[in-house]
C-alpha cells in the first residue's frame, strides 16, 4: 500500500494534522489513537513530510515491544540526529542528557526527571524557530519505554510558546503514562463504506463482485485488513482465495494472513526474517551493526514480493508490527532461541540488548545469564530507567536456579516498580516474591515497598487497611519494617481525614518500640496521624532529630523532620530542614515523597510563594508523569492558594478544580479541604463574599467539626471575614468557638482573629490585639498582615486614626511584599482613607505581572540568567526570555540591569 493509498477516506484527520504542525498552531501537542492497521503510521508520515517541506527540523521515534525494557532507547534514537547540539546545553543539563543517553559516567544516584525534562526542552526549543517549528514524531508509542515517556511527558506539558510540535501515535485501548488526559487525541475509526470501496479499487488486481464484498464485510473498515486480505485473495496461487472467516479476532487473522506468506520463502530469506524479528528494533543504528543482510540483498527479494518488508534506505522494515509477529511466532522455540543467541554474539558492544538476547536465549534456569541481567538493572537504575531496571530484575528472577535468590530479585524488582508509580505491578512482583520464599526479611522489605508507593494513590481505605494489618503482622519479628509501614499508614489517615484510622495507628504505635533507631520513626508517625493532643512532647523531640538527620547527611530525614515540624506547626523549623535537604539535589527523587506537599505550605506560610509554586510545579510534573493523581491533586490545592493570594484567580479556579476533579472528597478530605479553601480565597479576592463562604463553609462539616483534623483549622479566620461580609456572622461564630481550644501558638492567633471579626464592635479589640501579642505570629507573615489589617480597619472606623497608621502601613508593607495584589489594594485603600501616602507606582506595575513573570523578574534582578531561571522553574531559556520581553514594557524598563531598581523601589 503506498503512501496515497493509507490516507484514503482520511482528508479530516490530514487536515487536522496539518493545522496541527503549522508555526501558528495552537496545538503544540497531538496524539493520534486508533486501533492497529487504522493508518496511525501513513498520516503521521504525511504530516512529517509536511512539515519538513516547510523547512522545519522533523524528529523522530518509533517504539518496539523488545526496547521498552531498555531505558531511554526511544530518547536515545529521537535524539541521536542532534547530538553535536547537546554540547551547547549547560553543564548540568548537558551532563544529565548524555548520563541518560549512556554517554556519561552513570553516577548514583542519576539525574533526576526534571533535569533531563528541562534539558530536551531546551534542546529542542533551540532547534526550531517562529517560523519553522521543529517536530516530534512519537510513533507506536505504547511500546515505548517507560523512562522516555516520562521525559516527553514533561516536555509536553511546556509546549505553549514553544517552536516545537510533537505528534504521538498510540494503539488505542490502552494506557499511556503522562499523556492520558492534558493531550488531545485525534481518534481514527474504521473507514465508511466509500472510503473502503476507494481503497479497495485502488489495488491493480482489485476484487470484484461477491469476493470483493467478502472483503470489505471482514474488514469492517480496516484499510490494513482491506489491503492484505485483497492480497491473499488475488496472489498467485492463491487457490481457494481468503481462508474462512471463523471465530479470530481481526488482529489474529491477519498474523494467520502473514504466516502464510512464508511458505516457499528459501532457508537463507526465513533466516533473515527471523533474525530481524529476533532484533525487534526500530533504531536504525542498532540494526546495521547487528549483522543483518542490507537493503538491496537478493536474501530480501522474496519476502519484498511477498508484501512482508520493504526497504528503508540502507535497512529493512517489516511492513507492519504484525509481519514481525508472525514470522516470529512461526518459528519453532529452537530456531527463535538460536536467533537471540547470534544477535548475542553481535551485539558484544552493547551490553544491555545483550544480555535481553542471551535471556530469550535460555531454554531454562541460567545464574550467569540472570547476573548479567542484575547487571543491566543497576545501570538502568543508575540513569533513571526504573520500569527498565524493574523488568530486568523481574526476568533475572525468572532465570535465578535458587528461589531464594529469585525472591531477592523480585523484591529488589519490586522497590524500582515503585518509581513507576504502578501499584498494580508492584503488588504483583510483591505476591511473587511471597510465593518463593518464607524469608521475613525479604516478605517484610516487600510489604514496606508496596507501602511506599501504595501512600500515594487515592485508595486511602484500602489501602490503610492493608498497611495496618501488614504493619500488625511484623510488629514482633520485624519492628523496624512494622514502624515503617505505621508511618506509611499515618500519611493515609492525613490523606483521608478519617477518625478511625487515628486510632488504628495508635494502637499500633503503643505495641512498637519507640528508644533508640525508632524513635524518629514512631514521633513521626504520632504527628501525622494526631498532631495536636501530644504536640509539647513532639516539638520537644525537634531539636535532636533535626541534629541527627543533619548529622547523617540524608536529605530523606531532613525532609521528614520538616514535614513534622510543619503538622506541629513550627513552620520556621519546618523551612530550614526543607531548605538543608532541598539544597541537596539528591532530595529530588523519582516520586513525590508521602505527604511532600507539606515542603510547598510550608514554603507558602513563611511567605516564600514563589518557592512554594516551584515546588509545586516538581510534583505536578512528577505526579503525572508518573500517574499518580493524588500527588498531582495535593501539588494542585497548593498552586490554587498561592495563585489566590496573588490575585490571579481564574488561574487558581482552574487549579482548585483541577483538584477537587482528581479526588473523591469523601476518601481525600484534606484535598478537599485545601481545594474548598483556596477556591474560597479566589472569591475573597474578587470581593465575591458570599461565594466565598459557601466554599469556606465545606471546610467544616454541619454541625461545625473540622472536615479535617489539621487542614481545616487554618481556614477559621478567613470562614470568619467572609461571614462577616455576607451575613453569617452567628454560624460562623458557633464554628470558631468549637475549635477555641487552638493547640498552638498560630491556631491561637488565628481563633482571636476570627473572634475579633466576628465579636460585637465594642467587644473586638482585645480579641484582635490578642492575635497580635505573640511575637512568633509573624512567622506566619499573610496570616499576621491580615490581623493588622483588621485592627487597623477597625481602629479607623473607631476614629482612632493615628493608632490604626502604625499596623495599616505594616500590613500594606507586608502584602506589596508578598505579591498579595488583592489584600495590597485593599490595604492601600484602607491608608487612603487614614490619611497616609499609599503612593508607588512600582507595586502596580508588578500587579500587571502574571505570578511566573513575577517570579522570573525576580530571578533576573538577582543576576541569574535566562538558562539558570529556566533550570530552577522547569522552563525552557526561549520561554524564559519571552516573559521577560513582555514584562519590560510593563515595568517600564528597558534593560535587564534596571530590574533590581524597580524591585528595589517595591516595598
Amino acid at each position: 500500500m503506498d503512501e496515497q493509498t493509507a490516507v484514503v477516506g482520511r482528508d479530516a484527520e490530514l487536515t487536522r494534522l496539518f493545522r496541527a504542525v503549522e508555526p501558528e498552531s495552537a496545538e503544540p501537542v497531538l496524539m493520534v489513537v486508533g486501533d492497529l492497521g487504522t493508518g496511525k503510521s501513513a498520516l503521521l508520515e504525511r504530516a512529517a513530510r509536511r512539515a519538513g517541506a516547510g523547512g522545519g527540523r522533523v524528529l523522530r521515534a518509533g517504539g518496539s515491544e523488545s526496547e521498552s525494557s531498555l531505558a531511554h532507547s526511544a530518547l536515545h534514537q529521537l535524539l541521536r540526529p542532534v547530538r553535536a547540539e547537546v554540547a551547547a546545553l549547560p553543564e548540568r543539563q548537558r551532563a544529565a542528557l548524555r548520563d541518560v543517553l549512556g554517554e556519561g559516567p552513570a553516577t548514583s544516584p542519576g539525574p533526576g526527571l526534571l533535569l533531563v525534562g528541562v534539558a530536551v526542552l531546551s534542546l529542542l526549543s533551540g532547534l526550531g524557530d517562529r517560523r519553522r517549528p521543529v517536530l516530534v514524531v512519537l510513533d507506536d508509542a505504547q511500546w515505548c519505554d517507560r523512562a522516555s515517556l516520562a521525559v516527553l511527558s514533561f516536555v509536553a506539558g511546556r509546549l505553549e510558546g514553544e517552536p516545537v510540535r510533537l505528534l504521538i501515535g498510540a494503539r488505542g485501548g490502552g494506557h499511556l503514562p503522562g499523556f492520558d488526559r492534558r493531550v488531545p487525541a485525534l481518534t481514527l475509526g474504521p473507514l465508511d463504506g466509500t472510503a473502503a470501496r476507494q481503497l479497495l479499487e485502488r489495488r491493480p488486481d482489485r476484487p470484484a463482485g461477491q469476493t470483493g464484498q467478502r472483503i470489505l464485510d471482514e474488514a469492517g473498515g480496516n484499510p490494513l485488513a482491506l489491503w492484505e486480505l485483497a492480497r491473499t485473495d488475488t496472489a498467485p496461487g492463491a487457490g481457494a482465495g481468503l481462508p474462512p472467516a471463523g471465530p479470530l479476532p481481526l488482529t489474529d487473522r491477519l498474523e494467520q494472513l502473514f504466516a502464510a506468506r512464508l511458505a516457499g520463502l528459501s532457508a537463507a530469506t526465513a533466516r533473515a526474517l527471523l533474525l530481524l524479528a529476533a532484533m525487534d528494533s526500530a533504531d536504525s543504528a542498532t540494526v546495521l551493526p547487528a549483522g543483518l543482510p542490507p537493503a538491496g540483498d537478493a536474501v530480501w527479494a522474496p519476502a519484498e514480493r511477498a508484501g512482508l518488508v520493504r526497504a528503508a534506505g540502507r535497512e529493512v522494515r517489516f511492513r507492519h508490527p504484525l509481519v514481525r509477529s508472525a514470522v516470529y511466532q512461526a518459528a519453532s522455540p529452537g530456531d527463535r532461541r538460536a536467533a537471540h543467541r547470534a544477535l548475542a554474539g553481535l551485539l558484544r558492544e552493547e551490553p544491555d540488548r545483550r544480555a535481553w538476547h542471551l535471556a530469550a536465549a535460555c531454554p531454562g534456569p541460567d545464574a550467569a545469564v540472570s547476573a548479567e541481567l542484575e547487571r543491566t538493572a543497576g545501570r538502568a537504575r543508575r540513569r533513571g530507567g526504573h520500569a527498565a531496571a524493574a523488568q530486568a530484575l523481574r526476568r533475572a528472577a525468572e532465570l535465578a536456579p535458587r528461589r531464594e535468590e529469585s525472591a531477592r530479585l523480585l523484591v529488589e524488582a519490586s522497590a524500582a516498580a515503585v518509581f513507576t508509580g504502578e501499584l498494580a505491578w508492584v503488588e504483583e512482583l510483591v505476591a511473587a516474591a511471597r510465593a518463593r520464599t518464607e524469608d521475613p526479611a525479604l516478605l517484610a522489605s516487600a510489604a514496606v515497598q508496596a507501602g511506599r508507593l501504595a501512600v500515594l494513590t487515592a485508595r486511602h481505605t484500602p489501602v490503610f487497611a492493608q498497611l495496618a494489618d501488614e504493619a500488625e503482622r511484623w510488629a514482633a519479628m520485624r519492628p523496624g519494617a512494622a514502624l515503617d509501614l505505621v508511618a506509611n499508614a499515618a500519611v493515609v489517615r492525613f490523606y483521608s481525614g478519617e477518625d478511625s484510622q487515628r486510632r488504628r495507628v495508635q494502637e499500633l504505635l503503643r505495641h512498637l518500640p519507640d528508644d533508640g533507631p525508632h524513635a524518629a520513626t514512631h514521633g513521626w508517625a504520632r504527628a501525622v496521624a494526631d498532631p495536636f493532643t501530644d504536640r509539647d512532647r513532639l516539638v520537644a523531640l525537634l531539636p535532636r532529630l533535626a541534629v541527627e538527620a543533619e548529622a547523617e547527611a540524608r536529605p530523606e530525614r531532613l525532609t521528614a523532620v520538616g514535614i513534622m515540624a510543619w503538622l506541629l506547626d513550627e513552620t520556621p523549623r519546618a523551612v530550614r530542614a526543607f531548605d538543608e535537604a532541598l539544597g541537596r539535589r539528591e532530595a529530588w527523587g523519582a516520586l513525590p515523597e508521602g505527604l511532600g506537599g507539606a515542603v510547598a505550605w510550608a514554603y507558602l506560610e513563611r511567605g516564600r510563594w514563589d518557592q512554594a509554586r516551584t515546588v509545586c510545579a516538581r510534583v505536578l510534573a512528577v505526579g503525572r508523569a508518573a500517574g499518580l493523581d493524588h500527588a498531582v491533586a495535593c501539588a494542585a490545592a497548593v498552586d490554587a492558594t498561592v495563585l489566590a493570594l496573588q490575585g490571579d484567580t481564574a488561574a487558581a479556579r482552574a487549579r482548585a478544580e483541577e483538584a477537587l476533579g482528581l479526588v473523591d472528597p469523601l476518601e481525600s478530605r484534606s484535598v478537599s479541604v485545601y481545594a474548598r479553601r483556596a477556591l474560597g480565597l479566589a472569591a475573597t479576592a474578587d470581593g465575591a463574599h458570599a461565594t466565598a463562604y459557601a466554599h469556606l463553609r465545606r471546610v467544616f462539616t454541619a454541625d461545625g467539626a473540622p472536615v479535617h483534623y489539621h487542614a481545616s483549622f487554618p481556614a477559621l479566620a478567613e470562614l470568619a471575614a467572609a461571614a462577616v461580609r455576607c451575613g453569617r456572622r452567628a454560624e460562623a461564630a458557633a464554628i470558631v468557638e468549637r475549635a477555641a481550644d487552638g493547640a498552638s501558638p498560630r491556631l491561637r492567633a488565628l481563633i482571636s482573629r476570627a473572634r475579633g471579626l466576628l465579636a460585637d464592635p465594642e467587644d473586638a479589640e482585645p480579641h484582635f490585639r490578642a492575635a497580635l501579642a505573640d511575637p512568633v505570629g509573624e512567622h506566619w507573615p499573610f496570616e499576621h498582615a491580615q490581623a493588622l489589617l483588621d485592627l487597623a480597619e477597625w481602629l479607623r472606623r473607631r476614629r482612632r486614626i493615628a493608632e490604626a497608621r502604625g499596623p495599616l502601613t505594616e500590613a500594606l508593607e507586608t502584602f506589596r511584599r508578598l505579591g498579595a495584589h488583592p489584600w495590597a489594594e485593599r490595604a492601600r485603600a484602607e491608608a487612603r482613607a487614614a490619611g497616609l501616602d499609599a503612593g508607588g507606582t512600582a507595586p502596580d506595575a508588578l500587579a500587571e505581572l502574571s505570578p511566573q513573570q513575577r517570579q522570573i523578574v525576580r530571578l533576573a534582578a538577582g543576576g541569574l540568567t535566562n538558562r539558570e531561571i529556566g533550570e530552577r522553574l522547569f522552563l525552557s531559556p526561549r520561554t524564559v526570555g519571552s516573559h521577560l520581553y513582555r514584562s519590560f514594557p510593563k515595568l517600564g524598563v528597558t534593560a535587564r540591569s534596571q530590574l533590581r531598581d524597580v524591585l528595589a523601589a517595591t516595598p
